[in-house]
Protein backbone atom coordinates (compact mmCIF):
# COMPACT_ATOMS: atom_id res chain seq x y z
CA UNK A 1 0.00 0.00 0.00
CA UNK A 2 1.09 3.44 -0.63
CA UNK A 3 0.47 6.50 0.91
CA UNK A 4 0.34 10.16 -0.32
CA UNK A 5 -0.60 12.67 2.62
CA UNK A 6 -1.16 16.10 1.49
CA UNK A 7 -3.05 19.42 2.57
CA UNK A 8 -0.28 20.89 5.12
CA UNK A 9 0.37 24.47 5.31
CA UNK A 10 0.88 27.39 7.50
CA UNK A 11 -2.09 29.03 9.17
CA UNK A 12 -2.39 31.54 11.85
CA UNK A 13 -3.75 29.86 15.66
CA UNK A 14 -7.84 29.55 15.47
CA UNK A 15 -7.60 28.56 11.99
CA UNK A 16 -8.41 24.85 10.25
CA UNK A 17 -6.84 22.49 7.97
CA UNK A 18 -7.92 19.74 6.53
CA UNK A 19 -5.14 16.67 5.68
CA UNK A 20 -5.85 14.05 3.29
CA UNK A 21 -4.11 10.69 3.01
CA UNK A 22 -4.94 8.69 -0.12
CA UNK A 23 -3.69 5.29 -1.18
CA UNK A 24 -2.80 4.09 -4.77
CA UNK A 25 -1.63 0.69 -5.53
CA UNK A 26 -4.63 -0.55 -4.07
CA UNK A 27 -6.92 0.18 -1.64
CA UNK A 28 -6.58 0.48 1.95
CA UNK A 29 -10.24 -0.60 3.13
CA UNK A 30 -9.22 -3.48 5.12
CA UNK A 31 -6.95 -1.33 6.84
CA UNK A 32 -6.92 1.10 9.78
CA UNK A 33 -5.47 4.21 9.10
CA UNK A 34 -3.26 6.73 11.74
CA UNK A 35 -2.00 10.14 11.75
CA UNK A 36 1.18 10.55 13.70
CA UNK A 37 3.22 13.79 13.95
CA UNK A 38 6.86 14.60 14.63
CA UNK A 39 7.16 18.42 16.03
CA UNK A 40 9.99 20.24 15.44
CA UNK A 41 13.06 18.46 17.80
CA UNK A 42 10.06 15.98 19.61
CA UNK A 43 9.79 12.06 19.46
CA UNK A 44 7.37 11.11 16.62
CA UNK A 45 3.49 11.03 18.46
CA UNK A 46 0.21 9.30 17.80
CA UNK A 47 -2.50 12.14 16.79
CA UNK A 48 -5.80 9.60 15.38
CA UNK A 49 -6.67 6.33 14.03
CA UNK A 50 -9.84 5.34 12.18
CA UNK A 51 -10.99 1.78 12.09
CA UNK A 52 -10.89 0.37 8.98
CA UNK A 53 -14.76 0.06 8.36
CA UNK A 54 -15.06 3.69 9.56
CA UNK A 55 -17.12 3.36 12.45
CA UNK A 56 -14.16 3.01 15.14
CA UNK A 57 -11.97 6.22 15.96
CA UNK A 58 -9.89 7.27 19.15
CA UNK A 59 -7.85 10.38 19.46
CA UNK A 60 -4.84 11.74 21.24
CA UNK A 61 -5.78 13.81 24.45
CA UNK A 62 -4.02 16.85 23.21
CA UNK A 63 -6.46 16.95 19.49
CA UNK A 64 -9.70 15.32 20.86
CA UNK A 65 -12.61 17.59 20.28
CA UNK A 66 -10.39 19.75 17.99
CA UNK A 67 -9.56 17.04 15.15
CA UNK A 68 -11.60 14.67 13.34
CA UNK A 69 -10.61 11.48 11.39
CA UNK A 70 -12.78 10.53 8.87
CA UNK A 71 -12.63 8.11 5.73
CA UNK A 72 -14.75 8.42 2.25
CA UNK A 73 -17.37 6.03 1.13
CA UNK A 74 -14.26 4.23 -1.08
CA UNK A 75 -12.05 4.02 1.12
CA UNK A 76 -9.16 5.55 -0.41
CA UNK A 77 -8.93 8.55 1.37
CA UNK A 78 -8.28 9.65 4.86
CA UNK A 79 -9.16 12.51 5.98
CA UNK A 80 -7.81 14.51 9.22
CA UNK A 81 -10.20 17.52 9.56
CA UNK A 82 -7.86 19.57 12.20
CA UNK A 83 -10.00 22.97 13.87
CA UNK A 84 -8.84 25.72 16.64
CA UNK A 85 -5.24 24.68 15.53
CA UNK A 86 -2.70 26.08 18.23
CA UNK A 87 1.05 26.37 17.46
CA UNK A 88 1.91 23.69 19.80
CA UNK A 89 0.18 21.34 16.70
CA UNK A 90 3.31 23.10 14.88
CA UNK A 91 4.80 19.38 13.40
CA UNK A 92 5.23 17.25 10.12
CA UNK A 93 2.06 14.80 10.15
CA UNK A 94 2.27 11.44 8.80
CA UNK A 95 -0.30 8.82 7.73
CA UNK A 96 -0.19 5.26 7.86
CA UNK A 97 -1.75 1.81 7.56
CA UNK A 98 -1.97 -1.32 9.67
CA UNK A 99 -3.89 -4.25 9.69
CA UNK A 100 -5.07 -3.45 12.96
CA UNK A 101 -6.92 -0.51 14.99
CA UNK A 102 -4.04 0.40 17.13
CA UNK A 103 -2.11 3.77 18.80
CA UNK A 104 1.49 2.63 18.48
CA UNK A 105 3.56 3.54 15.35
CA UNK A 106 5.43 0.57 15.24
CA UNK A 107 2.57 -1.78 14.30
CA UNK A 108 2.23 0.04 11.16
CA UNK A 109 4.04 -1.12 8.31
CA UNK A 110 2.87 1.53 5.26
CA UNK A 111 3.79 4.92 6.28
CA UNK A 112 3.03 8.43 3.38
CA UNK A 113 5.79 10.90 3.15
CA UNK A 114 4.39 13.68 5.43
CA UNK A 115 3.02 16.95 5.25
CA UNK A 116 3.93 19.88 7.39
CA UNK A 117 1.62 21.81 9.84
CA UNK A 118 2.95 24.97 10.79
CA UNK A 119 0.43 27.00 13.02
CA UNK A 120 1.66 30.50 13.83
CA UNK A 121 0.78 32.28 16.67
Amino acid sequence: VQLQASGGGLVQAGDSLRLSCAASGRTFSNYAVGWFRRAPGKEREFVAVIGSSGRTTYYADSVKGRFTISRDGAKVTVYLQMNSLKPEDTAVYYCAAAGQFDTNSSRYPYWGQGTEVTVSS
